[in-house]
């Protein structure tokens, strides 16, 4: 049965969860160290490595092998580029605050990591992220250590396109609910609302009951917003390629969003069941710490399980790849192209089962918190 209006009621409450989302990732995203890497720096890097490694291989009589792994990571990476195509990139604004103060500035300036920055601080990229360096080129790591990033990452601006398309489509499909209501979905809204609607049946109701819409808004949001994000990662040219999902940073925020919904949520007797947990005395030094772990366990599978499954994908189809240019033959890829091509294509399964398993962990967690006391209790 069609629920035209519940989508109109909680519009509202979409944007604002998904505002929430764009903030807090971005912070979490630019605050994480390590995370950044300027690819087409990594690029330039194994291209001129290769260079000299080949010319003191021919000195040897032997030839550098290729490196799968270095490949793979630095496409599964973060980057302060976005790459178009060939040697093209755009640019994305570098945020520092230092304590000389903020200050902004295209990743152009850095010349693909080639050249140093010299702002109100001599700035480089080294080891994958933006230091400090002085006169001479040398890393003040004691002035690097106060920098904060908050640049607008490949990951980052990929984000808040996904987080662009996603309001304009739920505005959109809003509006159309305004204006055909009592009647049979047109365009897109017919596309959306079957999503919605298992949701709300296969995923709200069994886990939520009566309570399920109130619920349902933050449902909704977790799972296309991570659906989109997954299926962004997917393509392979701009405006795709960003493995935001892969990024542990971006599934933390999932996770801890979440962890608050629960805990905020919970009832009385789902705090008894961990402070006072129905067993004897004398177990509760044992299953009280218990207890409280399990609290902390939940959000961390969600976050570990979405991560590694997305990340571990596209490391699957690279490593296909890869074979081709490891044993250097045409034969291996017949094999390897169609099996990356197979993988690509369970990719797209894998991008909506791990929205919806996401989803349904969530309202299962939560359908746990808010669970009223049995009668027997």
């Amino acid at each position: 049965m069609r629920n035209n209006r519940f989508f109109v009621v909680n519009r509202h409450a979409f944007v604002l969860i998904f505002a929430l989302f764009s903030f807090v990732s971005i912070n979490a995203f630019a605050n994480t160290e390590n995370v950044h890497s300027d690819s087409t720096q990594a690029q330039v890097n194994h291209t001129d490595s290769a260079a000299h490694g080949n010319a003191h291989a021919a000195g040897h009589g032997e030839e550098e092998k290729f490196n799968p792994s270095e490949l793979i990571l630095e496409h599964i990476a973060d980057s302060y580029d976005w790459h178009l195509w060939g040697h093209t990139s755009i640019h994305l604004p570098v945020i520092l605050y230092t304590d000389k103060g903020l200050e902004v500035f295209s990743s152009g300036k850095f010349n693909h990591g080639h050249d140093v920055y010299a702002g109100k601080n001599n700035y480089k990229i080294e080891h994958n992220h933006i230091v400090i360096v002085d006169a001479a080129g040398n890393v003040d790591e004691a002035a690097s250590k106060k920098v904060l990033d908050f640049s607008i990452t490949k990951n980052v601006a990929s984000l808040l396109l996904s987080v662009t398309l996603l309001i304009i489509i739920f505005l959109s499909v809003a509006s159309a609910y305004r204006k055909t209501e009592g009647k049979a979905p047109k365009g897109f809204q017919s596309m959306i609302e079957p999503v919605i609607i298992f949701v709300r049946d296969e995923v709200a109701k069994p886990n939520l009951g009566y309570k399920y819409g109130k619920f349902m808004p933050f449902l909704l949001t977790i799972f296309f917003f991570i659906w989109m994000n997954n299926m962004l990662g997917l393509v392979p040219f701009f405006p795709g390629g960003a493995n935001v999902s892969g990024n542990i940073a971006f599934t933390m925020v999932l996770a801890v969003i979440t962890f608050i919904v629960i805990n905020l949520n919970g009832s009385k007797a789902y705090w008894g069941h961990i402070f006072k947990p129905h067993v004897p005395l004398w177990m509760y030094p044992l299953m009280i710490p218990v207890e409280i772990v399990g609290i902390f366990t939940k959000p961390i599978a969600l976050m570990i399980r979405l991560f590694a499954n997305i990340t571990a994908g596209h490391i699957l189809i690279l490593s296909l790849i890869s074979l081709i240019f490891i044993f250097k033959s045409a034969l291996v890829a017949t094999v390897a192209v169609p099996f990356a091509v197979f993988i690509s294509v369970i990719e797209l399964l894998v991008a909506f089962l791990q929205a919806f398993i996401f989803t349904m962990l969530a309202a299962l967690f939560i359908g746990m918190a808010i669970e009223e006391p049995h009668a027997d209790h």
